[in-house]
């Protein structure tokens, strides 16, 4: 699978680079097991794999398994992981994931797509990472605000959505590569293409990258 991308017939190129930016770029939530990884990634929408890694350090001390979490008292929880920003819902998906995987599998995280997204607060970009980095599965690609930002700078997809630009890089990249993908984009989301202010001219990408050519006196 993977089809040339006519928005930047580059895209080939720009993947090469970036893994040579990037080689140990990999999934930086630290956890031991699927069900950790879950929670880990639950937790980090709108916030930072740092402040993610430090909440868990702690918390995955307190709670070892799915019996744990489903049995946890909801304003505890909320109270544990309320560094990491919308704490209220967080803490309800966590609970009521642990709850269904309780009842519906058997104690155990999922390890198919169709099955993770029954799980409360479960998308396909969470699902993605638990697959990849729990189960070394490959079924799409993580669209996190980083992949979905970089895709549209890079000229990779015109679509505003996760679902659809996820559809257009499993159509460019071989999916032997989509782990990869995603996560050298996030990397150089983080370190160089910023939302606010990317370094464009500390960027190896400035000759390749559509969006580059458009800041003012830069070329």
């Amino acid at each position: 699978m993977g089809l040339k991308n006519q928005n930047n017939p580059n895209s080939m190129q720009i993947f090469a680079i970036l893994k040579k930016e990037y080689p140990t770029a990999a999934i930086a939530l630290k956890h031991e097991n699927p069900f950790q990884l879950l929670v880990a990634t639950i937790l980090s929408a709108q916030c930072t794999d740092k402040r993610v890694n430090i909440v868990t350090k702690k918390l995955f001390k307190k709670y070892k398994k799915a019996e744990d979490f489903a049995n946890a008292n909801l304003r505890e929880l909320e109270k544990e992981i309320y560094s990491t920003g919308f704490y209220h819902n967080k803490a309800k998906h966590i609970i009521n994931s642990a709850k269904k995987i309780q009842s519906d599998f058997s104690g155990k995280v999922p390890s198919a797509m169709d099955e993770l997204i029954q799980l409360p607060g479960v998308a396909r970009k969470t699902a993605n990472i638990v697959l990849s980095g729990g189960f070394g599965k490959i079924d799409g690609i993580a669209v996190d605000t980083h992949v979905l930002r970089l895709s549209q700078r890079l000229g990779f997809s015109k679509n505003k959505t996760p679902e659809k630009i996820e559809i257009d890089l499993m159509e460019i990249f071989l999916k032997k590569d989509w782990p990869a993908v995603s996560n050298v984009l996030i990397w150089h989301g983080r370190k160089i293409c910023s939302s606010r202010k990317p370094f464009c001219t500390k960027c190896a990408l400035n000759k390749l990258c559509p969006s580059a050519f458009k800041i003012k006196g830069f070329a």
